[in-house]
């Protein structure tokens, strides 16, 4: 296909880089197939110990070098990597949709998001701020600045193979620090494509080597991220079970996290809902990746005087989606990672009659012509009660879940229920409704929208959620303090020596 020969991708590729160059290991490969197809893209070669402590030590080196660097000239850095991705993004989002599986459409957003945190960092490498504060004490200034953290470890997922990571490394570049990438073994050759792409900024602007590593490989070597000192702040994107391990391990060592997790995302639909807006929010969350995302759509939880005729206009519409190769721009939604996920779908479906669901839209797995790999599914929806235990559980892929809901403050209660506390929605045209809902005593989670979908979420504001989905931030706002640390500066310009709290001591 010519838009992996024009990312230079080939059918072995070395997985282990420090930036612009290729370390050969002698680990074995790990393979690359597409959901959409079944075909083999690639191999690509893992790390091994050996290359891990290269990598480390290139890494290490190119920190002390790069945290000299003016903040506004790393950002300059992070300017130029944005335009080579604008340059690439049409080959590199067919990438990410042939490889992920995602709809073109979104394969093109998943860079076009890349583009946007790098214009974002840019301007935020010169206003990496401090507070100044007034001293207790005569002649005293007061002051808060902020430095790098050293080496920064992101572990992505497979839902979104390249902007996660980029939300992480632009801004982790500008605040001073290097970085050392582990992306999802099941798209391994969308990181390939983009570390080859950076390497052409950083090879021309003379970028210390080790400032954007790659290592490649599976749980192992998340395990040795996670539990190496030399690493300041790991960012870790993926399950709530990973996240705990991940967690635990970084944090006896007194490490810093970002932890991304699971969602268990719901929109309320009010009885004053536009319902034309509500439908389309409720099925791109739903549908779109698939299910696939950690902010999709699992909960409708509808108000009961329009609950029936909501319903209808539901399962009317889940008939008319076109499920099928996601390169191409009629279909709706592409297939699951690969035939675990649809295991786990299958499964989940199973448990969910098992425990009294009552489906309204039929699910199952899709096959025959154009479905050959084996990882096509029907979205389905069920009615179901919010305490099932298969509700509780995130589960990734396109089940959709409803239930009722009397007056307000049950519906957030319903919403609240849940272990995870991600994305959240409402729709309603009352203003009383919609701003109880973004109240203290609405939703719990860390994204909370009105009249928009659970799903998709711009650069510009901090991403992220409480309870089970781990806390961290990402992306805007001031997510970018996560990647310094704080020091407190007091200056004494006097010629006496006043002690804090008027304490006194003579000798």
């Amino acid at each position: 296909m010519e838009f992996l020969q024009q990312l230079q991708i080939e059918k072995n590729n070395w997985g282990v880089s420090t930036g612009t160059k290729w370390i050969k290991t002698g680990r074995s490969t790990m393979e690359s197939f597409s959901p959409v197809d079944g075909k083999l893209i690639g191999t690509v070669a893992t790390a091994d110990e050996s290359s891990y402590q290269q990598i480390i030590n290139q890494a290490k080196k190119a920190f002390i070098e790069w945290r000299l660097w003016p903040a506004p000239k790393r950002g300059e850095i992070v300017r130029q990597v944005g335009e080579a991705l604008r340059n690439n993004k049409e080959a590199l989002g067919k990438l990410v949709s042939y490889e992920m599986g995602k709809s073109l459409q979104e394969g093109y957003g998943e860079v076009q998001e890349m583009i946007d945190i790098c214009d974002f960092a840019v301007g935020l490498s010169r206003q990496l701020y401090g507070l100044t504060m007034h001293s207790e004490r005569s002649k005293h200034r007061m002051y808060e600045q902020w430095h790098p953290l050293g080496i920064v470890g992101i572990i992505s997922a497979f839902n979104f193979p390249v902007a996660v990571w980029s939300w992480n490394a632009a801004l982790a570049w500008v605040c001073g620090n290097v970085c050392i990438w582990k992306p999802s073994e099941k798209t391994p050759l969308s990181a390939i494509a983009v570390q080859k792409i950076v390497a052409t900024v950083l090879e021309k602007n003379n970028v210390p080597e080790g400032v954007n590593c790659l290592i490649q490989g599976g749980r192992e070597t998340g395990e040795w991220l996670s539990n190496d000192t030399n690493i300041a702040l790991i960012s870790a994107t993926g399950s709530t079970r990973m996240g705990k391990a991940v967690g635990e391990a970084v944090a006896k060592r007194f490490g810093k996290s970002i932890l991304e997790l699971g969602g268990n995302n719901a929109i309320i639909i009010s009885q004053h809902a536009d319902l034309d807006m509500a439908l389309i929010g409720a099925m791109f969350g739903a549908v779109g990746t698939a299910g696939q995302r950690c902010t999709s759509t699992r909960r409708l939880i509808i108000h009961e005087s329009i609950y029936d005729a909501f319903k209808e206009k539901l399962v009317k519409a889940y008939h008319q989606l076109k499920i099928g190769n996601p390169l191409d721009k009629k279909n709706h939604a592409g297939p699951l990672i690969d035939k675990d996920a649809v295991n786990i779908y299958l499964h989940a479906i199973e448990q969910c009659k098992q425990q009294g669901g009552k489906f309204v839209v039929e699910g199952g797995a899709i096959n025959g012509a154009g479905y050959e790999s084996g990882c096509y599914v029907q979205p389905c929806i069920a009615e179901v009660d919010n305490e099932l235990p298969i509700v509780q559980h995130e589960t990734f892929a396109p089940i959709l879940y409803l239930m009722k809901y009397k007056n307000l403050p049950e519906a957030i209660a319903i919403q609240n229920n849940v272990p995870q506390g991600l994305s959240s929605s409402i729709f309603t045209l009352n203003m009383r409704e919609a701003e109880e809902f973004l109240s203290h005593t609405g939703s719990d989670c860390g994204i909370a929208n009105v009249n928009i979908g659970t799903s998709g979420a711009e650069i510009g504001g901090a991403f992220g959620g409480e309870k089970e989905t781990g806390g961290g931030r990402e992306s805007g706002s001031d997510a970018w303090k996560a990647y310094m640390r704080r020091q407190t500066n007091t200056i004494n310009w006097s010629d006496q020596l006043p002690l804090a709290q008027g304490i006194e001591f003579k000798i």
